[in-house]
Formats: structure tokens, sequence, C-alpha cells
């Protein structure tokens, strides 16, 4: 399940990208520009880490940018898809201790993207009430409105991953 596909009346961004804390952004695929119309949001050599969660051809980055392609549904994960998400934010940490500019991004940029960030957010020590609040408020109110990514969060996603695991 995709946002713009099956929810159409959630309005695309008014950003590409925003940051949530310093160095980590969230973005999308596309854009509600200035115009009012929609662009495409087109990453070139912006960041030094690029974490795409829906991949789309002549998006980007540009050839040299570290890019990590996870796929995953706007809907509910299995264990591989969890294990995937937790990687990534931890990849997401690590590059941010380095000192690099990341962006995590999928179609609008609110769901998918939330959750990495959300969770990368959460092994720095923040609670899941604070990092939801957090995105909404840099990103969008939007942000995280798939109520079962919320749902994961707060339970913890190794503990979601283990349930779905045992489930299989």
């Amino acid at each position: 399940m995709r946002t713009r596909g099956k929810q159409p009346d959630i309005p695309a961004p008014e950003s590409p990208w925003n940051e949530i804390v310093p160095g980590l952004w969230m973005g999308g695929h596309e854009f509600r520009g200035r115009s009012g119309r929609l662009e495409f949001a087109v990453v070139r050599d912006e960041f030094d880490v690029v974490q795409s969660l829906l991949r789309l051809p002549g998006y980007g980055p540009d050839p040299g940018v570290e890019h990590h392609v996870w796929p995953i549904p706007d809907g509910p994960l299995d264990g591989t898809q969890l294990a995937g998400v937790i990687r990534l934010a931890r990849a997401v940490n690590e590059a941010l201790d380095a000192g690099r500019r990341v962006l995590v991004r999928c179609y609008h940029g609110y769901n998918r993207s939330g959750l990495v960030v959300a969770h990368a957010l959460l092994q720095r020590g923040d609670s899941a009430d604070q990092v939801i609040q957090l995105i909404r408020a840099r990103r969008s109110a939007w942000a995280l409105h798939n109520q079962l990514f919320v749902e994961y969060l707060r339970a913890g996603l190794t503990t979601v991953r283990l349930l779905e695991e045992l489930a299989e």
C-alpha cells in the first residue's frame, strides 16, 4: 500500500526534504512546489548518504553518493523487512556520528522514511512519543500517519520483529 495510491486525500509535502535533527533529513520523491504543482524531488549531491525505501529511476542520487535501497510497503512488515529497517536506522546513526549528512526517503517522506528516522532517534535515547512529535513538527503533520508504524515504534521494532518471526 502506498500513501498516494490508497489515501488520495493525503497532501503532498511542501518541500522535498526537511531536517529532523542536525544532519538527518527526511524526504520523498515528490512535493508540491511554490506554484502549487507537484514537482520531482531529485537528489544530486546534497547528502553524503541517501536511504531509499522506494526506488524510482531518475531520482538520484548522483554517482559517488552512498545509496542504500530497501523497498518496503507502507503497511504490515515481515521480520526480514523489519530487520532491514533496524539496519538502516543503525547506518543512519553511524553516518551521523561520523558527521555525514543523511537523507531517508520514501514516496512522500511521511511513513516509511519516518519509521527509519524515528527508530534511529529512539536508538539515540528519545521516547517514541517524543520522536513522533519531533518528526511531525519538522516534516509534516502527516508524517507517521500510518498508525501501524506508530504502534511498531511504541512497542519497539526489535520486539515487533521477534513477534513477526514467531508468527511466520
